[in-house]
């Protein structure tokens, strides 16, 4: 068998058979098929796409090309949720102590960043001392100290996602709905849940750009995961315009941290309104947590639990407990809110008086990976005190030189570079009949 037969097989549209795949899977992960060959196969699934039968063999194969996470010390339920990633997405840091403080157990495998969007391990780890690298007993032990866990990948837990997630990311190959698909999965069957949520978001800020693209990622994602025995939930949300208001690796914990610490305001209106859109994802997405873990009867009684979680502070409790027993320091956090920022800095000024009509999100992202939050090559590293702030959101009245964005960089060359990209996402118009409040959840889509 030869990978470039494989290869052509792909590209002329012919599905791939158990053996093919596993050839490949196997071959990549020994060092036996070069990056070259599987960038090709990559790009002939993007353009020519797999059946649900191969997506199947895949995710089980990739599964198979390492080690599973041993949770049995621990008692379930085991419940995690995974966003296909957008702009200014701190959802992941909200709610999993949001989720461990109504009962549930969430072992959550994270990633970097993936394109012109961030990484929920890049932002842990600008936490002081934050430490990402667990071993799976320490996984394990963590979660059942507080009921949650984050971790990235070890080398011996699925390494073939852990290979193929970073060549997906420089060859343009992040779209394909089957690789995303057994990417997700692998990684969560290998974590140990057993009920998954998915936020899979669609606009110019996500992968999927269309609602249709979105929803077929949705179905993939329910009917492979409920073939392989996993109670799944997809929940399809809105990506045009960043969610909530900062968008970096410290800013955005740092505004996860703000609306975990102010209780009064998180009875579903926050003070904040620029945080509106990113609540109501948090709160929707832990709600289906809690139904599909057995800990709430439906979507209605999981919203008032979390509510109250936030509202009696043990949400915020189960997040300092974690920072404290995955090596953070919770006091030296505290001391660097509002005041850890990359030296440089730059204000975008509305051109003219009107409604902000737009923020392009894919615009605000590009600029943020100039910065230095996200990465434009595999080797690249993050900057943790970079990013930049929403000072107004869409459907806010402006005024001609109105203070609309602010960067943060390490140079004038990465700014001026930023500002270049993310300036033309702004639009100012009339006011349009657009309705400002409208949900941010699209459909929901369930196996249970």
């Amino acid at each position: 068998m030869r990978a470039s037969d494989i290869i052509v097989k792909k590209r002329d549209g012919y599905p791939l058979s158990r053996e093919e795949i596993s050839f490949i899977v196997r071959g990549y992960v020994d060092g036996s098929i070069p990056e070259y060959q599987v960038s090709a196969l990559l790009m002939a699934i993007l353009l020519r796409g797999m059946t649900p039968e191969e997506t199947g063999i895949l995710t089980r194969e990739m599964i198979a090309s390492g080690r599973t996470i041993d949770l049995s010390p621990v008692s379930g339920p085991f419940v995690d949720k995974h966003s296909t990633g957008g702009v200014g997405d701190k959802v992941s840091l909200i709610l999993a102590p949001l989720a461990a403080a109504c009962g549930a157990r969430v072992p959550m495998m994270s990633g970097r960043s993936l394109g012109h969007t961030g990484g929920t391990l890049d932002k842990l780890e600008s936490i002081p001392g934050f430490r990402t690298d667990l071993t799976p007993d320490r996984f394990a032990a963590i979660i059942g100290d507080c009921g949650f866990a984050m971790t990235g990948q070890s080398r011996d837990v699925v390494p073939a996602d852990r290979q193929l997630y970073a060549l997906r990311d420089v060859t343009g190959t992040v779209e394909s709905v089957p690789l995303i698909t057994s990417s997700i999965l692998s990684k969560k069957f290998a974590e140990g849940a057993d009920a998954l949520v998915f936020d899979v978001k669609t606009g110019s800020g996500a992968f999927m750009k269309t609602a249709e693209e979105a929803r077929e990622l949705a179905q993939s994602l329910v009917d492979t995961g409920a073939s392989l025995g996993k109670k799944i939930v997809a929940v399809l949300t809105r990506m045009e315009v960043p969610m909530g208001a900062k968008v970096g690796n410290f800013l955005e914990v740092e505004e996860s941290l703000a609306l975990l610490r102010a209780p009064a305001a998180l009875a579903q209106v926050p003070t904040d309104k620029r945080s509106d859109d990113l609540m109501e994802v948090t709160l929707r997405c832990t709600a289906w947590m809690l139904v599909a873990a057995g800990l709430a009867a439906d979507v209605e009684e999981g919203l008032d639990r979390c509510r109250s979680a936030l509202e009696d502070g043990s949400a915020l409790a189960a997040w300092e407990k974690n920072v404290r027993l995955q090596g953070g320091d919770v006091d030296e956090t505290y001391r660097r809110l509002g005041t850890w920022r990359a030296p440089e800095r730059v204000v975008v000024t509305a051109d003219r008086t009107g409604t902000l009509l737009g923020v392009d999100a894919f615009a605000v992202g590009m600029g943020s990976v100039y910065l230095g939050v996200g990465r434009n090559t595999a080797e690249d590293t993050v900057l943790p005190d970079v990013g930049l702030e929403l000072l107004r959101k869409p459907g806010d009245r402006v005024v001609s030189g109105e203070p609309l964005l602010r960067l943060w960089g390490h140079s004038e060359s990465a700014l001026e570079q930023a500002v270049a990209v993310v300036t033309p996402g702004i639009t100012i118009g009339e006011e349009s009949t657009r309705d400002w409040g409208e949900s941010m959840i699209l459909e929901e889509i369930t196996s249970l």
